[in-house]
C-alpha cells in the first residue's frame, strides 16, 4: 500500500481537462459544466471519469 496522495488529471464528459486531488475529502465537480468528477468515500476518492494520467 503506497501511503502517499497523487494528483491525477482527468477529462471530463464536456472534454474539459481538470487536475484533482486522488483523496478528495468532498464532492469534485467540473470547473465548466458542473458534471461531478469524484465522490469521496473516506479514503481514496471513487472517480467517476477518465483519468488521463497520475501526477
Amino acid at each position: 500500500m503506497n501511503p502517499k496522495s497523487k494528483f491525477v488529471k482527468v477529462r471530463c464528459k464536456c472534454k474539459n481537462e481538470q487536475i484533482i486531488f486522488e483523496k478528495a475529502s468532498s464532492e469534485v465537480k467540473c470547473l465548466v459544466c458542473g458534471e461531478v468528477l469524484a465522490k469521496s468515500t473516506g479514503g481514496k476518492a471513487k472517480i467517476t471519469v477518465n483519468v488521463l494520467e497520475t501526477l
